[in-house]
């Protein structure tokens, strides 16, 4: 979970890969009104956000038992609390970092409908996940393979320690 340009996309499918997982992009289950939306630089509004958390919590409860890493920004307590309601075991991982940083990002990558315009937007409704979200903070300017390395760390620790 993120903001845009944070690197939920690098970073899923290596930690999916890492895991023995399967890995679902969130963006994929935006509906089409979303993405346009999105693409003409219009932030979402939590109603237009509704259908796209709930096929995603869908998706998390249908691969409950076999593990599965999604990528989705999750921006607000109340959008994680939905994709929680489908698993209560939920592990996040949030990666953060610099609005500079992840503005360069995002002006780099081509071929993608969030505009960099809409970073401020998404930087003000998020709300940092608190300790009782089991939310891991990962700084992004590790790279996507340090990430990966160091949520295993995590992963095999918890592992351990539930026996």
């Amino acid at each position: 979970m993120g903001v845009a340009g944070a690197g939920k996309s690098t970073v899923g499918p290596l930690l999916a890969n890492a895991l023995g997982v399967s890995y679902l992009e969130g963006d994929d289950l935006h509906p089409a009104d979303n993405v346009r939306r999105m693409a003409q630089g219009i932030p979402l509004s939590d109603d237009d956000r509704r259908g796209w958390l709930t096929a995603i919590a869908e998706r998390i409860a249908q691969s409950t038992g076999t593990g599965l890493v999604i990528a989705c920004s999750a921006l607000k307590r109340a959008y994680r609390d939905v994709l929680r309601g489908a698993d209560p075991d939920l592990q996040l991982v949030f990666l953060t970092g610099d609005a500079a940083l992840l503005a360069r990002r995002l002006s780099q990558r081509g071929g993608h409908f969030f505009p960099p315009s809409l970073l401020e937007t998404q930087l003000a409704t998020l709300e940092i996940p608190g300790a009782e979200e089991r939310a891991w903070t990962f700084d992004v300017t590790d790279t996507p393979e340090a990430i990966v390395g160091r949520i295993m760390e995590r992963v095999k620790a918890a592992r351990t320690a539930t026996g």
